[in-house]
């Protein structure tokens, strides 16, 4: 699938990383694109994040660039918001666009100061640099603890013709439902209006990465933006780019659950019955944020006694007696109580790289239901952010 046309990108490493692999990445619009994005819950906010709300207010929902870096947050420094405020501006003049409609992106470690200066040499080189082709190359450009690229496509057809979606996301650890823990960017070729896109995003990232978690960890970087240009002249509707939205950022969701620090096992949970879609995802959230059911997916025990005890402090009601637990489709629980299975079998199940853990509740009126994704929480995850910053 081909990528949206008017959009071009570019890579280069800085020095922002202790090894020379490309750090700073440049997407950059042929003409204005409508700009809608979500970003951080957290109240530690990075510079990135603050000058990028700031950007898209003044801009009134438009951007021509995303500037975005790896190997440093550039949050909670003392040059947090000069840094960003001046590569944005540079970035600006080097493409003779207004500074409002470039938005800043980040991440990497918290804390340390970041010399702007780095990213203002490497403009030059990103500008010449830019290419239709260098898409695949941003995505690898933004990646820190990621041990591969996430990318996903989509098309959105009216009458004939096609308007192209492409995403690209990073994200491995630190991440928690709420606007996940990650930098995700979208771009287009749709005709997409800043209402329609804003409704979009909003209702995409509610089915993705606000049911996306590794490790209930919410960094303060967290942003995904979309860039609609509308050069293929094809309108899109709003249910139908949604929808196509959604395909993009739940593919990209799934990708970074798999991808979890030193996870082995996607482990995908649905939660069907509550009294509303509230409750569902709260079980959901609940179960795929416990440690004690991750360590027994690592170790591929079917403690379905964790996945119940999770869902009952999830805040959700419930009656108890009419759970079912089923784990890679074996029933292991049926009205809050165990079930005869043969434990040897399901364990061996539970060994391939994917889990499935279902939660229903028996003869319940509710229809709430809600998909989550996460992934097993492994002694590897201890190792890799053990000696993150060092």
């Amino acid at each position: 699938m081909s990528l949206p046309l008017g959009f071009l990108y570019a890579t280069t490493y800085a020095g922002i990383r202790k090894i020379a692999k490309d750090d700073v990445a440049l997407i950059v619009s042929d003409t204005p694109a409508t700009a809608a994005a979500v970003f951080t819950k957290n109240l530690v906010v990075a510079a990135p994040v603050e000058l990028a709300r700031k950007n898209l207010r003044a801009s009134k929902g438009k951007a021509s660039a995303i500037l975005v870096n790896a190997g440093n947050a550039n949050c909670a420094t003392r040059t947090g918001a000069h840094v960003a405020r001046e590569t944005v501006r540079a970035a600006a003049q080097a493409l003779g666009v207004k500074p409002e409609q470039v938005l800043p992106a980040s991440t990497g470690v918290i804390g340390v100061e970041m010399d702007g200066s780095m990213i203002e040499r490497a403009l030059p080189v990103l500008v010449a640099g830019l290419d239709s082709e260098h898409f695949d190359a941003a995505a690898v450009a933004i990646m820190t603890t990621d041990t591969v690229a996430k990318t996903a496509r989509a098309e959105v057809t009216r009458r004939g013709k096609a308007a192209k979606i492409a995403g690209m996301a990073k994200g491995s650890g630190m991440i928690h439902p709420n606007m996940a823990t990650t930098l995700c960017f979208v771009m287009t070729d749709a005709v997409v209006s800043t209402a329609e896109l804003r409704s979009a995003l909003r209702g995409a990232t509610e089915r993705s990465f606000n049911r996306l978690s590794v490790d209930g960890d919410m960094s303060t970087n967290d942003t995904i933006i979309v860039l609609a240009n509308g050069a293929s002249g094809v309108k899109a509707s709003g249910k139908t780019f949604e929808a196509a939205l959604t395909s993009v950022l739940e593919s990209l969701a799934v990708q970074i659950a798999r991808d979890g620090e030193g996870a082995r096992k996607l482990v995908t949970i649905d939660v069907e019955g509550a009294r509303n879609d509230a409750d569902a995802a709260k079980i959901a959230r609940a179960i795929a944020n416990s440690p004690l059911v991750k360590t027994a997916i690592a170790g591929s025990d079917p403690n379905w006694g964790r996945v119940l005890c999770a869902a009952g402090y999830s805040g959700a009601a419930f009656d108890p007696r009419k759970a079912d637990i089923d784990m890679q489709g074996v029933p292991v629980c049926r009205g809050g109580l165990a079930t005869d299975f043969a434990e040897d079998e399901l364990k061996a199940k539970l060994d391939g790289r994917e889990c499935h853990i279902r939660f229903s509740l028996r003869g319940s009126r509710g229809r709430g239901r809600a998909r989550f994704w996460t992934c097993d929480l492994t002694e590897d995850y201890i190792r890799i952010n053990a000696s993150y910053r060092t």
